[in-house]
């Protein structure tokens, strides 16, 4: 898939505010501080689509992003721990699984995980929350530059070894570094076969 058109669209507080659901939907979210801006920015190549920052929880909002004029891209807030005060946090929360719950052209949650890391509970109970809610997702593993390459290799070992313990199916998971475009080519391939799939959904149920 070729990327040709990336534009911002709207920042919500709430679902109610988002885009009508007419188009395929992606989302991203993962601990704070994971990557997640820069992943965004690279995957649609613009270096200041999605808002960067050296300080975690810098994403407050459900933002979304038109793509191609075809799917949408959503920046979700992280999870874990921005330095923002418990109630912030717990509304954070709750519109995070508001959206996550009732966005109804949601084809996947792209959840980003720190491969500089062993497995952490906090990225494993948030998987066993979607797993409650039957929200789909797919694994992408995040700052493969910032280590070598056989420590990469060993903490997404781990951390699908951790998976397997309790999940009969592991999704889809790709390595990523927002620096040198690693893993761009298999994710965006991937999205293009969701939207097929999305497409020929839609024609089924016409």
């Amino acid at each position: 898939m070729e990327i040709r058109t990336a534009k911002y669209l709207i920042s919500n507080p709430t679902v109610a505010g988002c885009p009508k659901p007419d188009k395929p939907e992606y989302a991203f979210i993962g601990r704070s501080n994971v990557g997640k801006s820069s992943l965004i920015n690279m995957l649609m190549g613009q270096a200041k689509l999605a808002k960067t920052s050296v300080t975690p929880g810098k994403t407050q909002l459900i933002n979304h992003f038109l793509i191609n004029n075809l799917f949408y891209v959503v920046d979700l807030p992280g999870y874990g721990f921005a330095k923002v005060s418990k109630k912030q946090r717990a509304a954070w929360e709750k519109m995070i699984a508001a959206y996550l719950q009732t966005r109804e052209n949601l084809v996947t949650v792209f959840i980003l995980i720190d491969s500089r890391h062993a497995p952490q509970e906090i990225d494993l109970a948030f998987l066993r929350k979607l797993g409650g809610w039957g929200v789909p997702f797919s694994i992408v593993f995040t700052k493969a530059d910032k280590s070598t390459q056989r420590e990469v290799a060993k903490h997404v070992r781990e951390f699908i070894n951790a998976m397997k313990k309790e999940w009969e199916y592991i999704p889809a998971h790709f390595v990523t570094s927002a620096v040198k475009s690693l893993g761009k080519k298999g994710i965006l391939m991937y999205i293009d076969e969701l939207n097929e799939e999305y497409a020929e959904n839609m024609k089924d149920s016409k």
